[in-house]
């Protein structure tokens, strides 16, 4: 993709999931189910964490075409590495678990993630556009530009402290207000729960690695590219 054109690309990106972060955390709070939004808001919930990923994402390429088009080459390269390796090890991965683990549950069961109440608070655009469209915006990221991704090992074990973050911080809700951040989590015992976890981590990991195998299949091993 010519680099114009990736620039616009990543401007518009950028531009929507700060509209749809905005949007998200702008729900009127009166009509807030008080069962769903306990302790700590949205920013429990790693759809809405997310949404802020993708767009520090969006705003960092953006950020790097735009010191590509105007030839700032040594600073370009320091933003294309934090480039690369936020979207390597969360911003594909997690766009992926999100969009993917959502809707494997919503179809099971929705109660279990998205309760039947939230449809008279969440517009049905919005639900798309926080769990079905950062899929193919990710997918779109892989075709349209090269990343490089890191060491393998240290690839896993940051994506892996991450994930530890989000579970401590769900723990912690938990430990503050006696209610699980999904429905889903409390018909699970202590073992289930951490086996729950733990597969999990593993999926998200194959996520980080099909992300990698898509990466290596059509650019190669990425270089920057100026």
């Amino acid at each position: 993709m010519e680099i114009s054109t990736l620039t616009m690309y990543h401007c518009l990106a950028f531009v929507w999931y700060c509209f749809v972060a905005y949007s998200i955390t702008h729900v009127r709070t009166e009509d807030r189910p008080s069962e769903v939004f306990l302790y700590g808001g949205q920013w429990k919930y790693l759809t809405v964490l997310n949404l802020v990923l993708q767009a520090v994402f969006y705003g960092v390429s953006f950020l790097a075409d735009v010191l590509r088009l105007i030839k700032k080459l040594r600073c370009a390269k320091c933003v294309i590495s934090s480039r690369d390796l936020l979207f390597s090890v969360l911003a594909f991965p997690v766009s992926t678990f999100v969009c993917i683990s959502f809707w494997t549950l919503y179809t099971y069961n929705r109660e279990l993630v998205y309760p039947k109440s939230l449809d008279g608070v969440i517009p049905l655009w919005l639900n798309h556009a926080m769990h079905t469209a950062v899929l193919p915006f990710a997918v779109l990221e892989i075709l349209a530009t090269p990343h490089r991704y890191p060491e393998k090992k240290k690839g896993v074990i940051l994506l892996g402290f991450v994930a530890f973050l989000y579970i401590s911080w769900v723990l912690w809700i938990y430990s503050v207000t006696g209610e699980w951040v999904y429905p889903l989590f409390a018909s699970f015992s202590p073992a289930g729960l951490a086996a729950f976890f733990a597969g999990s981590l593993a999926i998200i990991i194959s996520f980080y690695n099909f992300g990698e195998f898509l990466n290596r299949m059509l650019w190669g091993q990425s270089k920057f590219c100026f």
